[in-house]
């Protein structure tokens, strides 16, 4: 029973770390992706765009560096399937953002943004909600 509560403690605050590490990245891509909208870039805005995409790869890369740090053997396993089932989730989406490019209905860049965004959603959702529902 004891072992249970701290497995659970641990597992909470696993959780809410990852959740602290991800809020910045979630604000890099809303800017990144509010930056890359705009279809008439001057140069100044393009280096803007650039450079806060940039930021947020990067913070995507240190937050799953140090979630896999904090991780154990069973929470890695759950992060590789959720983002095994996120990929899956992107490819078919930018498959269909290339497919409405194509037709000239909505522009690839900022569509792709919105998809990359949304697959880390989706990662950060079934992670979650798999280890909620373990218990």
């Amino acid at each position: 029973m004891v072992d249970e509560a701290r497995q659970d403690n641990v597992t909470r605050d696993a959780r809410r770390a990852i959740m602290i590490d991800g809020i910045p990245v979630s604000l890099f891509g809303a800017v990144a992706l509010a930056l890359g909208s705009s279809p008439d870039q001057t140069t100044a805005e393009k280096g803007w765009w650039l450079g806060v995409t940039g930021a947020f790869t990067l913070a995507v890369v240190w937050v799953l560096v140090r979630a896999f740090r904090r991780a154990d053997e069973y929470q890695r396993k759950i992060q590789l399937e959720s983002m095994a089932i996120a990929f899956a989730a992107v490819l078919v989406g930018l498959q269909i953002a290339v497919l409405l490019d194509a037709t000239d209905i909505v522009g690839l860049r900022p569509l792709s943004e919105a998809i990359v965004i949304g697959g880390v959603g989706i990662w950060f959702v079934i992670a979650d909600l798999r280890t909620r529902l373990h218990r």
